[in-house]
């Protein structure tokens, strides 16, 4: 979604890279592009005023000048005055103190509320919670069977006492869910609403109703990232309609251009709780801003990644496969390849992950070629081999690969590439575990590690009589080597008392700038 905003912003900053000093013509110019690329980010027009004033403020201001690296300050400015407009701080659910908690789902139609309403209680079941989900759209045509295989496939129950299609009413459904949740011990009531198509005021009324009558904990606008402006408009007249304290952000996957979540949090006040990034179930998590910033900026979301896998890598087997790595517990072969793997593609699309890591930005366009038939090829390739086969490539000689090649309905190129590969990646993977890092050819002090040795230079030969062949050396005076003294070598006198060498050693200081390094 990002995407244009985030090469806008790495041009921008481009240009001040080597620069040791900032000027005013470079502070202006800067804010003038930064001013460029938000606007084409359909980001609301005040938001970007106070923004650009924000971030021209500080980049003028001491802050800047005492920087060694005044782009990078700038860089980290723009990143601040991001964070901030997105809403500074994480917030999530605010859990009532007697349950159940009760969270109503308000916003237009089409903006994807029944479809994330199966998602937060996939969420909020992982946190350990109960939910129940609340089918009071009565509205829509099938919004109450929709919540039905929502729910389903989420594991989660079901309230839905009307058909839908416009008969029942929404209010009195809203309400008895709250006696099934105290009946049924569900901690977490999620009230489906009916949407709207623009400012309804009826159905405005209808949802304003529904809030009075089951008094909700949190009221969560959920609104679609792709519609831009528009939505800051929306939002605005369900907080003077309905009142809401969260938003949450749909369709975050699209190709829009991402106004609206650099807009809606400023503009109304309350903050991004949620955001959807996929048609997935698990594609939906809590709105980090500072993550979110770091990601416009092309700094990746490390810590995003690190959550994900955590929950998707067994720890046991990953520490196996590390051991193996190290040289313990036997070899790693293609089926600990193939099980990491796989735990790498729980976590979603490859192309997904790897745009989570720092500098991957300017890699965008290969990061969206990535072909995930590849990997099912891989996948087939390992699958056709046998155990052995698996734990021990090395055996996998020329009739073995046409046989897994037959089996897996790849050519026996495919397979050769793929032993190779993992050969190769094996021995580079086991270096780095073990501490050491391959050779770099052509690198000073590498050669007993990958690198060319250094050929010593050939003595000068001597004729049978161990003569120089150089009249001037043979004809000079032989002098006597003096005995090898430890001492010279550090810029000692030769033959030095052993009592003053003593002393000069015990008077000797390390500068304090080296003391310190040390430690000392």
């Amino acid at each position: 979604m990002f995407d244009t905003l985030q090469d806008r912003l790495a041009a921008t900053f481009k240009n001040l890279r080597g620069k040791g000093r900032i000027t005013e013509a470079d502070i202006d110019e800067t804010a003038r592009e930064i001013r460029r690329a938000l606007l084409e980010a359909d980001v609301n027009l005040a938001v970007v005023k106070e923004f650009v004033a924000a971030v021209k403020e500080r980049a003028r201001s001491t802050e800047l000048h005492a920087a060694l690296n005044p782009a990078q300050q700038i860089v980290k400015i723009v990143n601040d005055e991001l964070v901030s407009i997105l809403g500074g701080e994480t917030r999530t659910v605010r859990f009532a103190k007697r349950p159940p908690t009760v969270i109503m789902l308000a916003g237009l139609q089409g903006a994807g509320k029944t479809t994330l309403a199966g998602k937060l209680a996939l969420w909020l079941k992982g946190q350990g919670h109960s939910p129940l989900l609340v089918a009071a759209d009565l509205q829509r045509p099938n919004a109450v069977n929709q919540l039905q295989i929502v729910g389903q496939r989420a594991g989660v129950h079901v309230f839905a006492p009307e058909p839908g299609n416009g008969v029942g009413n929404p209010i009195e459904v809203a309400k008895n869910s709250i006696a099934e949740a105290e009946r049924r011990l569900y901690d977490v009531v999620i009230v489906d609403t009916a949407g709207r198509l623009g400012i309804d005021a009826e159905l405005m009324q209808q949802a304003a109703d529904i809030r009075d009558a089951v008094r909700p904990d949190e009221v969560l606008f959920v609104v679609d990232a792709m519609i831009g402006q528009d939505a800051v408009n929306t939002a605005n007249a369900f907080a003077e309609g309905v009142g809401f304290d969260g938003v949450v952000l749909t369709k975050l996957d699209g190709d829009a251009r991402g106004g609206a979540a650099l807009s809606i949090a400023r503009v109304t006040g309350k903050p991004i709780m949620f955001a959807s990034s996929g048609e997935g179930q698990k594609d939906f998590d809590v709105f980090h801003p500072d993550r979110m910033a770091s990601r416009i900026l092309g700094m990746g979301d490390m810590l995003t990644l690190i959550e994900q896998a955590e929950k998707t890598f067994d720890a046991e087997q990953s520490a196996k496969a590390a051991a193996k790595l190290a040289g313990q517990g036997g070899e790693f072969g293609l089926a600990d390849f193939l099980q990491q793997m796989q735990m790498v593609r729980k976590m979603g699309p490859l192309s997904k992950v790897f745009g989570m890591l720092p500098g991957m930005g300017q890699l965008k366009d290969q990061i969206a070629n990535i072909d995930e038939k590849e990997i099912d090829r891989i996948e087939a390739i390992i699958h056709s081999m046998t155990p052995t086969e698996r734990d021990n490539p090395k055996i996998i000689d020329g009739s073995r690969r046409a046989r897994i090649a037959k089996g897996s309905g790849t050519q026996v190129s495919e397979v050769n590439n793929l032993v190779d590969r993992f050969f190769e990646a094996r021995k580079a993977m086991t270096a780095l575990a073990s501490g050491k890092m391959p050779g770099i050819p052509g690198m000073p002090g590498m050669a007993g590690r990958g690198g060319p040795k250094r050929q010593q230079p050939k003595a000068k030969k001597k004729n049978a009589r161990g003569v120089s062949g150089n009249p001037a050396k043979r004809n000079a005076p032989k002098q006597v080597p003096a005995a090898a003294d430890p001492g010279a070598a550090f810029g000692m006198p030769q033959n030095m008392d052993p009592a003053e060498l003593q002393k000069a050693l015990s008077d000797f200081q390390l500068p304090p700038e080296l003391t310190k390094r040390l430690g000392k």
